[in-house]
């Protein structure tokens, strides 16, 4: 069973998301893994979410993408951990990572939001 998402993860999306993540490690904040994704989203400080779908037992992730349903948070998957981590400057696999302050990565940030959601996402100060 895999992960349920709202709408159509495409490679384009995925690759956006790596992107993100990368500029936003160079000049925005990022958190890294499931716990300190899931206390972001539930503060409200959570710009985007990404998530990998290879993550066993894929418990550990499932909460995720209806909690951020829940706050208005894009969450996109990713195929592997080992890529999510690498784009967030780890040497090791990552579950799941989050921006928190957008920094260059702001206009992808709303690009990615504006195709999944189909909306634009509203500016949280």
């Amino acid at each position: 069973m895999a992960i349920q998402f709202k709408y159509e993860i495409t490679k384009e999306i995925s690759e956006k998301a790596l992107e993100a993540i990368e500029l936003a490690r160079k000049s925005g904040k990022l958190k890294k893994g499931t716990n300190e994704v899931t206390k972001a989203i539930e503060r409200s400080v959570a710009k985007l979410v990404v998530v990998a779908q290879d993550t066993q037992p894929e418990e550990v992730i499932m909460h995720l993408p209806a909690l951020c349903e829940e706050k208005n948070v894009p969450c996109i998957g990713v195929t592997a951990k080992l890529e999510l981590g690498a784009a967030a400057g780890l040497s090791v696999p990552c579950s799941g990572v989050v921006i928190t302050e957008e920094g260059e990565a702001k206009d992808l940030i709303k690009e990615i939001a504006t195709k999944t959601t189909g909306s634009k996402v509203e500016e949280k100060e």
